[in-house]
């Protein structure tokens, strides 16, 4: 069996894994990643991504043809076209048979349930759930991006602490440790909107601010207390959304993503609000990460997944200049 890459394209980085010809994971290989191939230039931006994790891998460690190349990317299930257009650019550029490319929520969802059906919520920089049933039933809750959704994820949780930050400094709101959190992270409050936009990703920048609210809500600050529980409120009403929509009796349901990082100040809560649900769910650790999914999908088309990710393959050798056959997009 000829050796195959997954990739798990972020917004913060782009994470490559040569897979063997045995199936399991060789050399990772990270990079940058990508604002989402729904932004303004996402194709683009994704396109070069992934080459950047990808080519090191194939040139030190598997060089020749490959049979495939997964991809779960950002912003993928928003923008079906570009996911289309990223497959088709990344098949002429990669010596490999097939590129596949499906959202990174997808892909989190097969890797945290092994390619099983039920409802994941991968919390990072945004924050969406996924829900797959039985049936072939689908829901995605959420996933919005920062300035129209995200509820509960990372750039939510920092933005939402600067924000309280700023009213402090403005005398509008209550004293707040965060004040002093943004000041240690950011500089001067009175620079913060430009401190945002300097990286180029304001969701990404404001994400990091995360971890000060959350250490901020366990050392005790009241404004930094209701921030982190309204967030697991919002993950949690999220959760039980795609659950609602895919039926079943009892599903297994987990949680993946950077921001399960945060520890007890943003679980407990979250795990409270699961628990107090009238459906029944069966909360379980994530089998494995978004990179694993993409793993699972690049070798098997039979999962219940499958109908969510664009595949394109090449009718002739990879060693002949052609035109990739694309496929309708899906929804």
């Amino acid at each position: 069996m000829t050796a195959a890459v997954a990739v798990d394209l972020g917004k913060t980085g782009c994470r490559a894994v040569l897979i063997g010809t045995d199936g399991t994971a060789g050399p990772v290989h990270e990079v940058p990643g990508a604002p989402g191939l729904a932004a303004q230039g996402g194709v683009e931006a994704a396109h070069g991504a992934v080459l950047a994790a990808v080519r090191p891998l194939i040139e030190q460690h598997a060089p020749g043809r490959l049979a495939a190349v997964c991809v779960g990317a950002a912003g993928a299930a928003a923008a079906p076209e570009a996911a289309r257009a990223l497959a088709g650019l990344l098949l002429q550029d990669l010596p490999a048979d097939e590129v596949a490319v499906t959202s990174d929520a997808v892909t989190a969802h097969a890797g945290a349930l092994g390619g099983r059906t039920g409802v994941v919520l991968a919390i990072g920089t945004g924050s969406v759930a996924i829900g797959i049933g039985e049936d072939g039933s689908y829901a995605r809750v959420d996933g919005w991006g920062p300035w129209l959704g995200d509820e509960g994820s990372g750039a939510w949780i920092g933005v939402t602490g600067l924000r309280a930050a700023l009213r402090a400094h403005d005398g509008r709101g209550p004293d707040t440790a965060l004040l002093a959190a943004a000041g240690r992270r950011f500089g001067d409050p009175d620079t913060l909107p430009a401190a945002l936009a300097a990286g180029g990703n304001p969701a990404r920048t404001a994400a990091s601010f995360a971890p000060d609210v959350a250490h901020a809500a366990a050392s005790g600050d009241p404004v930094a207390g209701e921030i982190v529980r309204d967030a697991a409120t919002a993950l949690g009403e999220a959760v039980l959304a795609a659950a609602a929509r895919i039926g079943g009796e009892v599903l297994p349901v987990t949680v993946t993503g950077g921001l399960t990082g945060l520890g007890e100040p943003l679980m407990a809560p979250l795990r409270a609000a699961l628990e107090a649900s009238a459906r029944p769910l069966d909360p379980r650790p994530p089998l494995g990460d978004p990179l694993d999914g993409a793993r699972l999908l690049a070798r098997d088309a039979t999962v219940p997944h499958e109908p969510h990710v664009v595949r394109v393959r090449r009718t002739t050798p990879p060693t002949v200049p052609t035109t990739p056959v694309i496929p309708p997009a899906v929804a």
